[in-house]
């Protein structure tokens, strides 16, 4: 006979953002906001590497539902190149595979080089990554000592500046895409100059509407743990940090079909032709990319979340309800608009 797991206790829905240290995977926060926040149902909106620290968003029970629609925000980091020394692994948790012997280039030709990586180009995951490759992780692979051809990603740097130029050590920071590796950064540009390089160290700063200001520490988390003392005043505070929405009742998707009639008249869509002779009349999404509308429309309801911490809780919690409401619903006409031309119908 199979046992039933126990319903887990109530608690917030919403996004909790981790402020990750040095040493940990993405995977050891999100079991630790496990076991804090006392629900299974928590996951991460884009890996972290060990080595690196700062904004790891959470998605907290019924927030797990919009994971799909916000891991494609951009992401903002800083970081620290060591020129002349390259690794297995791109970064500084690596074996040591070349050293430069040389001189280390001018500022003159960093500048040129960094040119090359900015805008749109191409990476090759490297071997050291989170990858799959028929189901397992490619840093599983090279840590056999196997290599496996990977196709190669497109990705956009919409930003790449020298904050401190202090050879060997190069401060950066990188607006970019997601699914960038600022390792691989690092290491083309050490290929460009030819002196080879790798990554330091890297914070994130943000990822899509989450930023380092909006995090709490992974201390918080530890303090949060059922088997530590104090761990329910811990447990609270916690709790406080998880926005958008915090009610303890489960989200359904009702409220948005109900809001389908009014929303698909609204401000995000035009109409394409007047209906006349056949009487269709096509949506589409008045921004390119509705998805990332959506992450906008977050972004924002964080921001008031940030200026109005005296507003009314109940108030509070009905306005981010509504925003969480709003851009499920969004989710829902996006893969509508993608499978399908709209056409008018009594129901519009």
């Amino acid at each position: 006979m199979t046992r039933r797991r126990a319903p887990e206790p109530a608690g917030p829905s919403g996004f909790l953002v981790v402020d990750k240290p040095a040493g940990l995977t993405s995977h050891d926060v999100v079991d630790a906001a496990r076991r804090a926040l006392r629900t299974r149902r928590v996951g991460h909106l884009g890996t972290l590497d060990p080595q690196a620290t700062g904004v790891l968003p959470l998605a907290i029970r019924d927030a797990t539902k919009l994971v799909p629609f916000l891991v494609a925000g951009r992401k903002l980091y800083r970081g620290v190149i060591r020129l002349g020394v390259e690794t297995d692994t791109l970064d500084g948790d690596g074996r040591v595979t070349r050293e430069h012997a040389g001189p280390l280039p001018d500022e003159a030709a960093l500048q040129a080089a960094l040119e090359s990586l900015r805008g749109d180009i191409e990476q090759v995951p490297p071997m050291f990554s989170a990858v799959k490759k028929d189901g397992v992780a490619l840093h599983r692979l090279a840590r056999r000592g196997e290599e496996v051809p990977r196709e190669p990603r497109h990705v956009r740097v919409d930003r790449l500046e020298v904050l401190r130029f202090e050879p060997p050590a190069l401060e950066i920071e990188v607006a970019c895409s997601a699914c960038t590796y600022v390792r691989l950064l690092s290491a083309d540009l050490g290929t460009k100059l030819g002196c080879g390089a790798h990554l330091a160290s890297l914070q994130r700063l943000a990822s899509g509407p989450f930023r380092i200001e909006d995090a709490v520490p992974f201390a918080l988390l530890e303090a949060a743990h059922p088997a530590a003392a104090g761990a329910d005043a811990a447990r609270v505070e916690l709790e406080e940090g998880v926005v958008l929405f915090g009610g303890r009742t489960r989200l359904g998707l009702e409220p948005v079909r109900k809001m389908r009639h009014a929303f698909r008249d609204g401000p995000f869509l035009e109409r394409v032709g007047d209906g006349v002779g056949d009487g269709n009349i096509e949506l589409r999404p008045f921004v390119d990319d509705v998805p990332q509308f959506g992450v906008h429309f977050i972004g924002q309801t964080l921001a008031h979340h940030r200026e109005t911490k005296d507003v009314g809780a109940e108030n509070l919690r009905y306005c981010a309800t509504l925003s969480v409401h709003f851009v499920l619903y969004l989710s829902e006409l996006y893969q509508d608009l993608n499978s399908a031309p709209l056409q008018s119908s009594p129901a519009l």
